[in-house]
């Protein structure tokens, strides 16, 4: 791994300085590789609780501990969500304030409403909205706050995969291609699993799944080598449940899968998307900061600034992140 320079204007130290508790712990855990269990690390991670970021994503709870929204279909400030966002700023695990978040989740996706309309059959396949499974399945293990409930959304999961590895909620599908959308989050969800519970089945379904994106080179057509879609090659964040090339080169890398041959031309175009700073920028996004509770895509944070000319401290985290564990590609994480 390359030396971190001393420059104080270098982007790995002024992230390391950023007043978001949540950049300073990636950096240190995801980067630079530092173990959690540090003291320093620790402190860091614990301080996330009370960020301000938190206390605003937290900031409609009920008195109860839930919030007044459709758990899912409250895009992004429902309990799934909000869920979903903690875990992706490594809030600590266990904390029981959020249980009733999580009932909140866990209630709709058990319910006879979600299987009805979103669970079907094509082809002798089964169709599934794979990505809702996935991510709630992914925050709980990652807070600490999966039980015995969280099995039914892996045996979910596991039986609704298809031949190529993905997963499809098309019910006029085809029944052999599967959707990048559904499966990238699947195995995301799975490969925390298969760390956590050491369970072979679950691993077996990550193998099966990264090839689907590899065999693709991660962006582009088996048929004929164009682009699957542009938007895969530009950088966003949060991903929520959309896809990206960053976003897939993380999930990849969190399961150990990243350092193959095939995923070279994806990481090649990532670092040529590093800018004069050392950092990464986040050239669109999916959501829209709103106070108001109305429609869909609405966020009660930013996540940085949206250009492709200035650097964002969340898509450059996952970006050196990323850099800094495929080192058998040669591709040094800190600036130029």
């Amino acid at each position: 791994m390359t030396a971190v320079s001393s420059d104080p204007d270098h982007i790995v130290t002024r992230l390391l300085d950023s007043p978001e508790p949540s950049i300073r712990w990636l950096m240190h855990t995801r980067v630079l590789g530092t173990a959690p269990g540090t003291p320093a690390v620790r402190t860091i991670r614990e301080s996330i609780v009370t960020s301000p970021r938190v206390r605003s994503l937290l900031s409609e709870r009920r008195t109860d501990g839930t919030l007044p929204f459709h758990p899912y279909n409250a895009t992004w400030y429902g309990a799934h969500w909000v869920l979903v966002a903690l875990a992706e700023l490594g809030y600590p695990a266990g904390d029981e304030s959020l249980i009733p978040l999580r009932e909140q989740a866990l209630g709709w996706l058990l319910s006879r409403e979600y299987s009805t309309h979103y669970v079907g059959r094509v082809r002798g396949l089964t169709t599934l909205h794979a990505s809702i499974d996935a991510n709630l399945l992914w925050a709980l293990l990652s807070l600490g706050l999966a039980d015995e409930r969280t099995d039914q959304l892996l045996t979910r999961l596991l039986a609704a995969q298809w031949p190529d590895g993905g997963w499809n909620c098309d019910r006029h599908a085809n029944g052999r291609v599967s959707s990048f959308y559904e499966s990238l989050v699947p195995l995301r969800a799975l490969a925390l699993h298969a760390r956590v519970a050491g369970r072979e089945d679950s691993r077996a379904a990550v193998v099966r799944a990264a090839e689907l994106f590899k065999s693709r080179h991660l962006f582009r057509r088996i048929s004929d080598g164009t682009v699957m879609a542009e938007s895969f090659l530009q950088l966003h964040f949060p991903c929520y449940y959309h896809y990206d090339i960053l976003f897939a080169l993380t999930v990849l890398t969190e399961a150990g899968l990243a350092d193959d041959p095939r995923c070279t031309e994806a990481l090649d175009l990532l670092e040529a998307k590093r800018l004069p700073d050392g950092g990464f920028p986040a050239e669109a996004r999916f959501y829209q900061v709103r106070k108001a509770p109305t429609g869909t895509g609405r966020s009660l944070v930013g996540w940085g600034p949206t250009s492709r000319s200035r650097s964002n401290p969340w898509v450059t985290c996952a970006a050196l992140a990323v850099l800094a564990q495929t080192p058998a590609l040669g591709r040094p994480f800190v600036a130029p």
